[in-house]
């Protein structure tokens, strides 16, 4: 690996790229014109990508809220970096909402934040906003990719740190109507963002549709959920670096 492509810590990039899982990673790694070694920082695995333009910092941090924070966090400090995204895999709440779509969060919110007892709002963490907008710029951007015929959506996305099948679904959308999907990590990814001042977006393609079988249905549809999502990505990464 040459030097220019390390992902230890003070590596320059453009953009960091964060997915939980490796098989949401893998999309990236497979288009990439050049890939650095793999480094591992506190538990998340780092490996700096060319892809033909943009420098990523492509971080897969494991799964859950804190595990995402804490991975962006460190990819964050000395990267230079200008934008922070979220790729991967959700499950569809929206009932427009069809397994095969890509959801692109306009906002994020917290599923199981609670402090409406001192007069929070519900998903609010305290001293935090209600919800995290995405960055304008960077939602533009998505809505522009030529997406090839997929269909994207955009629209709220709601995180916590279970995963939403059928016996949980019917309470969230009670709870949160506007939800089109969930995941396990935007919403700390959006915090983390914020508090270091850079812009953020997630787009996340749909695995499953939190119902019966949704176990099943991630994992008939986790790859090309992924590929979706790496296909938006891609798409929105040179016209957003060219003008964020």
């Amino acid at each position: 690996m040459s030097a220019d492509l390390s992902a230890r810590a003070g590596a320059r990039v453009d953009a960091v790229v964060v997915t939980a899982m490796g098989v949401e990673a893998s999309p990236f790694l497979d288009r990439a014109t050049a890939v650095g070694d793999e480094v591992e920082v506190v538990g998340a695995r780092r490996r700096v990508l060319d892809l033909g333009g943009p420098r990523v910092l492509l971080v897969t941090c494991g799964i859950g809220l804190v595990n995402a924070a804490t991975a962006t966090a460190l990819a964050l400090h000395g990267s230079g970096a200008r934008v922070v995204l979220s790729a991967g895999s959700a499950g569809g709440m929206g009932l427009d909402v069809r397994v095969g779509d890509v959801v692109v969060g306009a906002t994020t919110v917290y599923g199981a934040a609670d402090a409406r007892v001192f007069g929070y709002a519900l998903g609010q963490v305290p001293g935090m906003p209600a919800r995290f907008d995405a960055d304008p710029g960077l939602l533009a951007a998505a809505a522009g990719v030529d997406a090839g015929g997929l269909t994207v959506r955009t629209g709220t996305l709601l995180s916590s740190d279970v995963f939403v099948d059928a016996e949980r679904v019917v309470g969230l959308r009670e709870a949160f109507p506007d939800a089109l999907a969930c995941d396990m990590e935007s919403t700390a990814l959006a915090h983390t963002a914020h508090l270091a001042g850079v812009p953020f977006l997630s787009v996340r393609g749909i695995s499953d549709l939190c119902g019966p079988i949704a176990g099943v249905d991630f994992g008939a549809h986790v790859d090309d959920a992924a590929e979706r999502s790496a296909t938006v990505v891609l798409g929105l990464l040179d016209t957003v670096l060219a003008t964020v």
